[in-house]
């Protein structure tokens, strides 16, 4: 595991953020409750997102659950007796956590989701909007909503449906069923699984070469990629256009040939 002393809690401790290396970690840290999401967690996370996001030397984000037994087990339960009684009350509830979860899915960096044990409801849907998943061998997923009477969201249903294809997210859906890794990657909802005790190396080492890649590089391939899965209708291509001609201007496209030629790693700036 890794070093946990310049850690930053958010939440009262109950997310914690750390950087290393040009990798920035979020860390759900509620292992009493399976890292069970509460309101106060939802708020804390979109401070550390924001955090990261605003730190120049923060490459790429990695979100993983303390504890070993769960990356998020869903929403905290308890609390919605209080948060999530009736329809207005869910809207509320809605409302408060849909400012971090669109944080996450407009985020200009690349996420990774490093998920051990539980990845269940709420858990899910931060999964799904990272943009790669690794998982390992021991984990679970997904989505009880209809054991218990909850209306899963539209944006989440759309990542589920883009992942999965329609057919899968309606079996997970209907029957609120839980899938083990092996499931997981053959259906395309993650997209590596790795043996437990390998999972933490494996997902830095992904990190630690995207951190080393050209930002403005990989920015435009997130733009595109984002950009390709919406309605034609809806496609900004302008935009696509402003960081193509960003890149090919850029001071580590020239140092990317440079070092090609002179048969050497690059040295990227993100300029």
């Amino acid at each position: 595991m890794t070093d946990l002393s310049h850690e930053t809690p958010y939440a009262d401790g109950k997310i914690l953020t750390q950087i290393t290396d040009g990798v920035g970690v979020i860390t759900f840290n509620n292992p009493d409750k399976r890292n069970a999401m509460s309101l106060e967690m939802w708020e804390g996370f979109g401070e550390a997102l924001t955090s990261l996001r605003n730190n120049d030397t923060v490459r790429v984000v990695i979100m993983r659950g303390a504890g070993g037994k769960a990356f998020v087990s869903g929403a905290d339960i308890s609390q919605f007796e209080k948060t999530r009684h009736n329809a207005a009350a869910s809207e509320e509830y809605g409302k408060r956590s849909a400012a971090q979860r669109a944080l996450l899915a407009d985020y200009p960096k690349p996420t990774i989701a490093c998920i051990q044990g539980f990845c269940l409801g709420g858990g899910m849907q931060v999964a799904m909007l990272a943009d790669i998943r690794i998982a390992a061998r021991d984990s679970q997923f997904g989505i009880p909503a209809a054991k218990l009477g909850i209306a899963y969201g539209y944006d989440g249903l759309r990542h589920l449906v883009s992942l999965v294809g329609p057919s899968w997210a309606r079996l997970l859906m209907y029957t609120g069923m839980r899938i083990d890794s092996t499931e997981a990657l053959r259906i395309g909802l993650v997209e590596r699984v790795i043996p437990d005790d390998q999972l933490w190396g494996e997902t830095m080492a992904i990190a630690a070469t995207i951190s080393q890649n050209a930002p403005l590089a990989i920015k435009a391939a997130k733009i595109t990629i984002a950009e390709v899965l919406k309605d034609e209708s809806a496609r900004d291509m302008d935009a696509i256009k402003a960081i193509g001609t960003a890149c090919m201007d850029s001071a580590d496209f020239r140092e990317g040939r440079q070092a090609f030629m002179e048969k050497r790693k690059p040295q990227f700036s993100g300029k």
